[in-house]
């Protein structure tokens, strides 16, 4: 189940250690540590220097700018990267390189690789994902976003919702029903659409947090190309579970040493809080400790199908409903630590809302009670937990399906 790092693989480890040794600043404590401007200079400036050393996508094929690394290079770069605490791209390329990319290397033509991987490189590109709707969210097939092929072009008209960082893309790969004829599944295709159009508008949504990285995107007209599909048309489903594939799979790289990181600046806390003697939240963070554990053993047993050419299936919703109830338990632990501290959070906030906050940042109320309130989104976002839940019955036990 654990990868057996060879010493071949460990002075490719020696490798990657030196690269962020020479790029990084010899004070450097995590990106944690940075925030505003300072922030989104270190990013994009890290981007560079990633695509410049063929880091940005280490799995891909020379021959699109990626490192070629196998997959047991791809998981000793991410844990380097994880506890370096640098980020492994800028802020869409997780949409970008991790989702689009992968996906379009299984399911692209030659002229579409040839085409769309090394713009993704270059920043040429920057996608978002348009997958939910507001009637089709965890029923990812009851989606109504129209394609209507008139000519040499689709012509999309509906809405998408809870578009993560769509206010900072110029192009959304995106589902649409191109058959309303055929069974839910069957009459979708999977469409890569230029958001720089009159007929696309995007619109914030205020959350909890106070922060608007999710977005609704509406359609009035707006147009793509009519080679502008992968996988074939009304083939959309099958892509669109493999990319939500990728979503999940690659997590497994690096979350375990994000929350293993957290829950020592956890543990931390309650010791400077005084309360780590206490035999209740002792016991508390014992049982966060036995899960990230788990959640470690789980993310190696993914990452060994990977090293054995498995692509990515519906095991992998095990892996997200675990992290994501996990990460509502320990957040709420955290709150009961800071009491009532944490109703009124002071500090540099975290800088994303998704998972953990950074490396380096630091142990403030601020910081807790934001990663608490994204949180609580954690089993939605992705797909629900009870949706995961369905999955990993039916497509992976085997059970039967709920009665309609």
């Amino acid at each position: 189940m654990q990868p057996t790092y060879t010493p071949e693989a460990e002075d490719y480890r020696s490798k990657v250690q030196a690269f962020l040794a020479r790029e990084l600043p010899s004070n450097w404590g995590g990106i944690g540590k940075l925030e505003g401007d300072e922030l989104h200079e270190f990013v994009a400036h890290w981007r560079v220097v990633l695509h410049k050393d063929r880091y940005l996508a280490p799995g891909w094929p020379a021959e699109y700018g990626g490192g070629g690394l196998s997959a047991l290079e791809q998981v000793i770069t991410a844990e380097e990267f994880a506890r370096a605490g640098v980020p492994t791209g800028g802020y869409n390329d997780v949409f970008g390189i991790q989702m689009l990319g992968n996906t379009l290397l299984q399911w692209g033509s030659d002229e579409q690789k040839a085409y769309y991987l090394p713009r993704i490189l270059s920043n040429a590109d920057v996608w978002c994902q348009g997958y939910s709707e507001p009637n089709a969210g965890s029923d990812l097939s009851n989606i109504g976003l129209r394609g209507e092929l008139d000519g040499d072009q689709w012509v999309l008209n509906g809405q998408k919702i809870w578009t993560s960082a769509g206010h900072l893309a110029d192009h959304i790969f995106t589902l649409a029903r191109t058959d309303p004829d055929l069974p839910r599944h069957k009459g979708i295709s999977f469409l890569l659409v230029d958001m720089r159009q009159p007929g696309v508008e995007v619109r914030p949504i205020r959350m909890i947090s106070g922060e608007s990285e999710f977005n609704e995107v509406f359609y009035t007209d707006a147009t793509c190309p009519k080679d502008n599909v992968i996988g074939g048309v009304n083939n959309g489903w099958a892509v669109a579970m493999t990319l939500l594939g990728y979503e999940r799979g690659e997590a497994a790289a690096t979350l375990p040493i994000r929350f293993q990181g957290e829950l020592d600046r956890l543990m931390i806390m309650a010791k400077d809080r005084g309360v780590s003697n206490d035999p209740v939240i002792r016991q508390r963070l014992a049982w966060c400790y036995s899960k990230v554990q788990m959640m470690r053993f789980l993310g190696m047993r993914t990452l060994t199908k990977f090293m054995q050419g498995h692509h990515p299936g519906p095991d992998g919703a095990i892996f997200k409903l675990y992290w994501s109830e996990y990460h509502k338990v320990v957040t709420e632990l955290s709150m009961d630590i800071m009491g009532l501290d944490g109703l009124s959070p002071t500090g540099r906030p975290p800088s994303s809302a998704f998972q953990t906050d950074d490396g380096g940042a630091p142990n403030s109320t601020g910081s807790w009670a934001g990663v608490f309130l994204n949180a609580r989104a954690g089993s939605i976002y992705a797909g629900s937990s009870q949706i995961q839940r369905n999955i990993i019955g039916e497509m992976v036990l085997g059970l039967p399906k709920e009665p309609k």
